[in-house]
């Protein structure tokens, strides 16, 4: 028999805050996280913005050992998991271990330390490169922290489908427990790609906003959009089996139910041009959840910010949900506030979702003033709104290599 599966906790490093309260307000009032970047010294760099974590402690979830033993993201990914675990009230003396899981994946995993390591290899010769290189850079020590500190000994996977990465390990989580594989899985994603050679390779790639003023930076849908802006951090949640969450008296946020994945078959960093790939996965994501398209509330779109992607995301939209009912529907990309957290973009987004239908009020797209001919879609310009009766919502993730992953949110009414 399949099972229904809940959200049950909720974590969050962000632009906008470093807990899923700070994040959550952030998005609500249109607050842009974008700045000038302070990590590295960017005189070199044509694109000197990107949206960083901000007055973050990361000993408040770890220990200094811990700190220096991680690459950026992993910390990032054990701060949002120990909110998420200890948001959901979990109490592993009381679980079966064995049916906890862990899917928390990094589109790039430790790049930081990676680029660390090879300028110490080049100056210094081998013998000085870290010890703890490889165990700091792969991207599976995210997954691999959490299920450790917190004793989960079920599923533990690391996701890695560029910027559909979030999304695919929630919706991974989503089938286990579904198919009756797990009783709660931890599921998220994580990205610490702010760095020199991070940012140089995606300006060379031609893919990022060579805008100067940090607030006006990132504009998805909007006609001068010019590329997208690079965020880092973490969002995680805890899904869990219905009755097993109704049991011990968990909090419900929302539910999932549903959940596409496909793929463009296409180009390495441009989506297939007609939107069919990303149709497909939202249509699936709707037909497992048993609904219409014109029971979708809101659409969390992957909204990126450059050409090629909100042109074909919405004839994607279109093609999914019907041309006249496309229009109808409210559609966000609170990448104009985060930037793209890409591994983690998808599970910040899904928190977003959550948010959203439990509050009735959808976040808007900020920096949208010249309509586009080719987008012409409702974006929630600029100021977010009340919906009260939204059931039902999506969360779009579209990553390089034509990764598509679509997620299908519904609203927990008690029932």
């Amino acid at each position: 028999m399949e099972r229904r599966c809940v959200i049950t906790g909720l974590g969050a490093v962000t632009p906008l805050g470093n807990t899923v309260e700070e994040y959550w307000n952030g998005l609500k009032n249109g607050v842009c996280g974008i700045d000038y970047i302070k990590k590295f010294d960017t005189t070199d760099y044509k694109v000197k913005i990107a949206a960083e974590i901000k007055d973050f402690d990361p000993e408040q979830y770890m220990t200094k050992k811990d700190v220096k033993r991680n690459d950026l993201f992993a910390i990032y990914a054990l701060a949002a998991g120990m909110q998420a675990f200890e948001d959901s009230k979990l109490d592993m003396e009381k679980e079966d271990a064995d049916r906890i899981g862990v899917i928390v994946g990094s589109g790039v995993g430790g790049l930081m330390t990676m680029e660390e390591q090879v300028k110490r290899l080049t100056d210094k010769g081998p013998s000085r490169v870290s010890p703890l290189f490889i165990t700091m850079t792969i991207g599976n020590m995210a997954a691999g922290n959490i299920a450790i500190r917190v004793g989960a000994k079920g599923v533990c996977e690391d996701i890695v489908t560029a910027c559909a990465t979030g999304t695919n390990a929630i919706g991974t989580a989503f089938r286990n427990i579904k198919h009756g594989y797990l009783d709660a899985c931890i599921a998220g994603g994580a990205e610490g790609a702010i760095c020199g050679i991070g940012v140089a390779g995606f300006t060379n790639l031609t893919a990022l906003s060579t805008e100067e003023d940090p607030k006006k930076a990132c504009r998805p849908f909007d006609k001068e959009r010019n590329g997208f802006v690079m965020g880092d951090g973490s969002g995680i949640l805890v899904l869990e089996e219905l009755e097993h969450a109704l049991a011990r008296g968990a909090k419900i946020y929302g539910e999932v139910v549903g959940y596409g994945a496909t793929a463009d078959a296409y180009h390495v960093t441009l989506p297939e041009p007609t939107g069919e790939g990303a149709a497909k996965a939202m249509k699936f994501a709707m037909q497992e959840a048993g609904i219409t398209p014109e029971q979708v509330g809101y659409i969390n779109a992957h909204g990126t910010s450059t050409h090629a992607n909100d042109v074909g995301e919405t004839k994607a939209i279109k093609l999914a949900m019907g041309e006249e009912c496309a229009k109808n529907i409210p559609i966000s990309s609170t990448k104009s506030m985060t930037g793209h957290l890409l591994g983690a973009a998808g599970a910040i987004e899904a928190i977003a979702c959550v948010k959203a239908l439990e509050e009735g009020f959808l976040p808007p797209t900020i920096n949208y003033h010249t309509p586009d001919e080719e987008c012409d879609l409702d974006y929630i310009p600029n100021v977010g709104r009340e919906a009260k009766e939204a059931e039902y919502a999506l969360s779009n993730s579209l990553g390089f290599g034509g990764h598509n992953g679509v997620l299908c949110f519904k609203k927990w009414t008690g029932k």
